[in-house]
């Protein structure tokens, strides 16, 4: 028996609550956090009477996921489900971010969210589900006749007699729809800069004054640079980086690259590690890049089940061997250009 839930956002989260009202056909709890089935996720299948799946490890028809369970930073996955009309939950405490923010409202999607924030309910709540298929039915049943392509060239010939736009007009539709697709851009880029490239811009200089501060940057320069000095310990961190347990979890919100990037930049910028070695540090810190967004990828990409739950792994461990790769390349391009 499939019962109704509440789902609020946890401290420092954003938007709902959400009310989830399982059925026989969509009843699947989706955990995409790149650590198997995350306790939330878990929650939430126990609580509906819904059942958790690994979305690393198996693929789901849209129509069949009830919640998506993610662990995103703040870049594409927590705009991506929303985007396809799923309820979506993320465990990290972020808002409207990322190229797909303006598909993030709060009647569908829930941030920081913790085992805590799940809450029994017997409010059904204007959220609705999609449309069932005898709605889908009914609705096909009312639908007028559609009309054949004889008497649809009919009746626009007829709606067009006598009211054919001169060149002028047609010029300025064009101009006017030329103008408004140039403010739309320019409205989507002012809001991608504002929302996500000037809180990046302040994390990066705040982390930077903090280290300036705190002496973290000497402790730095002793352990780190040594590493990042030398094409072995480059390689290595890539390999680490790469490890399909690791690289999931790594991945989230490129959070653990725009840290380490920080930091080896500080140390390039103070001639701590010799510059040759920046472009090969650059391929070492992202071995891990995009391991966690894998599966909505291939989703994105309307793969089919089975090529979703063989790609996952395949490309997990592909990174394994091409991270360590890029690295022994890029040190080759970097030959005898400083």
């Amino acid at each position: 028996m499939y019962k109704t839930i509440t789902i609020k956002a946890g401290s420092g989260g954003w938007g709902g609550p959400l009310t989830i009202v399982p059925t026989e056909k969509c009843n699947k709890i989706l955990s995409v956090t790149g650590e198997g089935i995350h306790p939330v996720a878990q929650k939430i299948a126990e609580m509906t009477g819904g059942e958790a799946i690994d979305g690393f490890k198996e693929t789901l028809p849209d129509d069949e996921v009830l919640v998506a369970v993610v662990d995103c930073g703040g870049t594409a996955r927590c705009g991506v489900y929303p985007k396809k009309g799923i309820f979506t939950v993320n465990i990290e405490p972020v808002g409207k971010a990322g190229p797909l923010a303006k598909y993030i409202t709060p009647e569908i999607y829930v941030s920081a969210v913790t085992e805590n924030d799940i809450f029994e309910s017997d409010y059904a709540g204007h959220i609705t589900q999609k449309v069932s298929e005898e709605t889908k039915q009914t609705q096909a049943s009312t639908a007028p006749e559609p009309k054949s392509k004889a008497q649809a060239k009919e009746e626009v010939a007829k709606a067009s007699e006598g009211k054919k736009e001169n060149i002028v007009v047609r010029i300025g539709k064009v101009v006017g729809r030329v103008v408004n697709i140039c403010f739309q851009a320019g409205r989507d880029t002012i809001e991608m800069v504002v929302g996500t490239i000037l809180p990046f811009m302040a994390f990066t200089a705040t982390l930077l004054g903090i280290i300036s501060a705190s002496g973290l940057g000497n402790v730095i320069a002793k352990t780190i640079s040594p590493i990042c000095s030398t094409l072995p310990g480059m390689v290595a961190i890539a390999f680490i980086c790469g490890i399909p347990i690791l690289s999931p979890v790594l991945g989230p919100g490129a959070v653990i690259a725009q840290v380490v990037g920080t930091l080896l930049g500080s140390q390039f910028a103070l001639g701590n590690i010799p510059p040759q070695y920046a472009l090969p540090a650059l391929f070492a810190i992202d071995a891990q890049a995009g391991c966690d967004f894998i599966p909505v990828g291939l989703s994105l990409g309307e793969a089919d089940s089975e090529t979703i739950e063989y790609g996952v792994p395949a490309v997990l461990f592909e990174r394994l061997i091409t991270g360590p790769l890029a690295v022994l390349i890029a040190f080759a391009f970097s030959i005898g250009m400083y």
